[in-house]
């Protein structure tokens, strides 16, 4: 996979993209990037991306020119060969641009952008962009959740990690992306490790018994509990069947 990204700070991401899972991926060679201060773009010598908003108002608003013409060469695309049109465009790349007014993110949006083979990351600044970059430019636009933060560096280093570690081989056991919490629909269930005992506290005994059948709907039964009581509402669309029917009513019962 190639992630590139569009910032006026390219300092931010080197720390973020050399450590743990995400630096670990990119030396397996599963991930590379490319860090691009889109500035390099801007076409005058002054290095200016932005400009007063027309109709006036406070705050500076994001050029379209630089921004077009770094997701072009990133991309591969002259501009007489055209542009993307927003929604999934002309473009091969998913052009990501990070944005309070975007989709909220969640996990299965990670998983659809993990089996990309190139995405694009803009991150903006200042009060905002050129409205012409949403409708003719990108493919996705993305929030992290409903507040304002400076820019969209945060926000796409959240997305970035979150799509690397399920590249194939990026974590050490393949199980733990599968058996995360919202993977599955569920929130996870609790983990415990050794002692057995600590300072009064034990672990649950069929977690020590070895048995799996019973282990499994052990951990069944705690991710519905943690489900019903920390996020309901995933349980909205979760697919029931008749067993996890009724694990739900006993747990109501015990609640």
């Amino acid at each position: 996979m190639k992630i590139d990204i569009l910032t006026l700070f390219p300092e931010m991401f080197s720390g973020v993209l050399s450590s743990s899972i995400i630096g670990k991926a990119e030396q397996k060679g599963l991930v590379s990037f490319r860090v691009v201060n889109f500035r390099d773009f801007s076409g005058n010598k002054h290095g200016q991306v932005d400009d007063t908003p027309y109709g006036g108002g406070g705050g500076m608003v994001l050029k379209p020119d630089p921004i077009f013409r770094a997701v072009e060469h990133l991309a591969g695309n002259s501009e007489e060969a055209g542009v993307g049109t927003g929604q999934h465009g002309d473009f091969k790349p998913r052009v990501i641009l990070l944005c309070p007014q975007g989709q909220r993110y969640n996990q299965q949006i990670a998983e659809e952008l993990a089996r990309e083979d190139h995405l694009i990351f803009v991150c903006g600044h200042y009060e905002g962009y050129d409205e012409r970059i949403r409708t003719h430019l990108v493919t996705d636009e993305l929030s992290i959740g409903d507040y304002v933060l400076t820019g969209g560096e945060l926000p796409a280093m959240v997305i970035i990690d979150s799509v690397v570690r399920l590249q194939k081989g990026a974590l050490g056991n393949e199980l733990s992306a599968v058996t995360d919490s919202f993977s599955t629909g569920l929130l996870e269930y609790p983990h415990y490790t050794r002692p057995a005992d600590f300072r009064g506290m034990a672990v649950p005994d069929v977690l020590l018994s070895g048995h799996h059948e019973n282990i499994e709907k052990w951990r069944l039964k705690e991710s519905l509990r943690r489900t019903l009581t920390r996020r309901p509402d995933l349980l909205e669309k979760y697919e029931m069947t008749g067993e996890v029917q009724k694990l739900l009513e006993e747990l109501k019962q015990e609640l």
